[in-house]
């Protein structure tokens, strides 16, 4: 049989695809049982600091887990990449890596290392690869702490009723005013990165929705965990639902990490 170059083409791309499916496909037939992992490693994201995983850490160390929460510099994508990476490297065997809000931009590219065996999503971006993510947001009715975002020239912050209401609204106020005074500042270039490869297409994923958000909208969360065919949970709970809800979402976790009958 003679094949022309149109043909060619076809079956190339169509074997092309096969191939991502059957490896996608590989790794969702054990869905049920996935690879067993003894590694967590968590990535924060903006107005927030690796301490904003303790209410979780505290429910998964008592597992016989080895924790580590990156400190997520802010400052570029390439740049926080690059410290989940060194984290990743460090790590001895299957990794569950594990992002909120912003985090789930480090975490889809960065979980394309070895290491990684599945990802977690918390209320989390989760872009495609070369994704303008804000383009897409925008599709979405914009959540109202996006106008409580303060700039000092290239340094962002959350402002202080945004923070509360928006950010952190089923979070007791004493504790939300701690949360506030400790957040990290970023760099506005950090908004602009994108990723170049989309880990979610490889690797097992899950997803917590916010269902009360007001950061990331939960309709758009919700098309984000559709999209990379998840196990996604729905959780009554504000943007920070690793601080109200940490037994639930520590539970998807350790279901991540096959570590769940």
């Amino acid at each position: 049989m003679i094949m022309n170059r149109r043909t060619f083409s076809t079956a190339m791309l169509a074997g092309a695809a096969a191939s991502m499916l059957s490896t996608k496909g590989m790794a969702a037939s054990a869905a049920g049982h996935p690879e067993k992992a003894r590694n967590v490693v968590f990535v924060h994201g903006l107005f927030a600091d690796g301490s904003c995983w303790s209410e979780v850490i505290s429910r998964l160390q008592p597992e016989g887990l080895n924790i580590t929460s990156v400190q997520n510099p802010l400052t570029t994508l390439s740049e926080s990449v690059a410290a989940a990476e060194r984290v990743l490297a460090r790590q001895d065997g299957p990794t569950v890596l594990v992002g909120h809000s912003f985090g789930g931009m480090i975490v889809t590219q960065a979980g394309m290392h070895p290491n990684v065996s599945a990802l977690v999503y918390v209320a989390a971006r989760a872009p495609d690869a070369n994704e303008d993510f804000g383009a897409l947001a925008k599709t979405f009715p914009t959540p109202p702490a996006s106008a409580g975002i303060v700039f000092d020239g290239e340094e962002g912050r959350l402002s202080e009723k945004a923070f509360l209401e928006d950010f952190a609204g089923d979070i007791p106020t004493a504790r939300a005013k701690v949360l506030y005074a400790t957040q990290y500042p970023f760099q506005k270039m950090l908004l602009s990165g994108k990723v170049t490869e989309a880990a979610w297409r490889h690797k097992l994923s899950y997803y917590a929705v916010s269902s009360e958000d007001r950061t990331i909208n939960p309709d758009l969360q919700r098309f984000l965990a559709k999209r990379m065919d998840a196990k996604a949970i729905e959780l009554k709970a504000s943007h920070l639902s690793l601080i109200s809800h940490p037994d639930e979402v520590a539970e998807l976790i350790l279901e991540a990490a096959g570590q769940k009958a």
